[in-house]
């Protein structure tokens, strides 16, 4: 790894500088970060393809990123997609400014690279992937995070092997 993608380490980069940062045979963290909940799904080693993990009940920040950290280990993650929840228009709300101060926090707690990855209508999607999946309404609030979080890292993955 260079001094150049070591200085990345830990924080919120752009697309390319994230992609470019991140170390080999390394899997992703994808985060819906909700207010009671972080949803989290993990990619493949060759990052192709998002699997859903788990979705974290919220307690404490302290709590929740020692959490998500032992997460990381298990699964030797070498970055994070997190979900920046985006209005309709493209301009931030009240959600959004929260979702960048989880990114700062944990960019501070964790020394690997992040990607914000505008995250409009994943839940909505999700939603009707679990409704075509005939999930019961206690199923879908179950497991809507984490499936919102798989949209949220495959389409990041999908754009980094375009890009």
């Amino acid at each position: 790894m260079t001094s150049d993608s070591a200085e990345a380490r830990g924080r919120v980069l752009p697309l390319e500088d994230f992609r470019q940062s991140l170390p080999s045979g390394a899997r992703l963290i994808g985060i819906d970060v909700g207010t009671k909940t972080l949803g989290l799904a993990v990619s493949d080693v060759s990052r192709t393809i998002a699997s859903s993990l788990v979705t974290l009940r919220r307690r404490k920040l302290a709590l929740d990123l020692q959490e998500l950290l032992a997460i990381v280990a298990q699964h030797g993650a070498g970055g994070f997609v997190i979900g920046l929840p985006l209005n309709l228009n493209g301009s931030s709300g009240p959600r959004a400014q929260a979702t960048r101060a989880f990114a700062r926090d944990l960019a501070k707690a964790a020394p690997l690279p992040i990607l914000l990855w505008d995250e409009r209508l994943s839940t909505t999607a999700a939603e009707r992937t679990l409704l075509e999946a005939d999930a019961s309404r206690r199923r879908r609030a179950a497991v809507i995070d984490k499936v919102a979080a798989v949209w949220i890292l495959q389409g990041a993955l999908d754009r980094m092997t375009i890009a």
